[in-house]
């Protein structure tokens, strides 16, 4: 997936596990999206409100992962969906928890769904100010 260059920020902002390419400036890249949207304010309020609604959903099925394949599943889903909105860290960030071995790691996994719920708060309030969704 091709991601516009952006400027980093301190690493105490992005945990560890993630790779430095994870450090973005904004939490979500709006022009990214724009590309897919054409610039049609309504379509990407819809999409973000729809992401918004769904990211709860999808770390309740991360947190109630009981296997390796339920943890993989739900933190590639988190994973596209975010990159698909331009939520380029937050997606970095489930893409290092899709990495972990749930069963060996398990301490690390409920590290990573600490990270992936800051991550997610910091998404959501930045789209939430952006596009005035309540």
């Amino acid at each position: 997936m091709h991601r516009a260059p952006s400027s980093t920020i301190g690493p105490e902002a992005v945990p560890a596990f993630v790779e430095a390419d994870a450090k973005l400036s904004d939490p979500v890249d709006f022009q990214h999206l724009r590309r897919y949207t054409f610039g049609d304010q309504a379509l990407e309020k819809e999409i973000l409100s729809l992401f918004l609604g769904q990211l709860p959903e999808t770390i309740a099925t991360l947190r109630s992962a009981t296997s390796q394949k339920d943890w993989k599943v739900a933190a590639h889903t988190l994973k596209g969906s975010c990159r698909a909105v331009g939520a380029f860290r937050l997606g970095d960030i489930a893409q290092a928890a899709e990495r972990l071995d749930f069963a060996a790691e398990s301490e690390a996994c409920a590290d990573a769904i600490l990270s992936i719920e800051s991550g997610a708060a910091e998404a959501g309030a930045f789209i939430r100010d952006t596009y005035q969704i309540a």
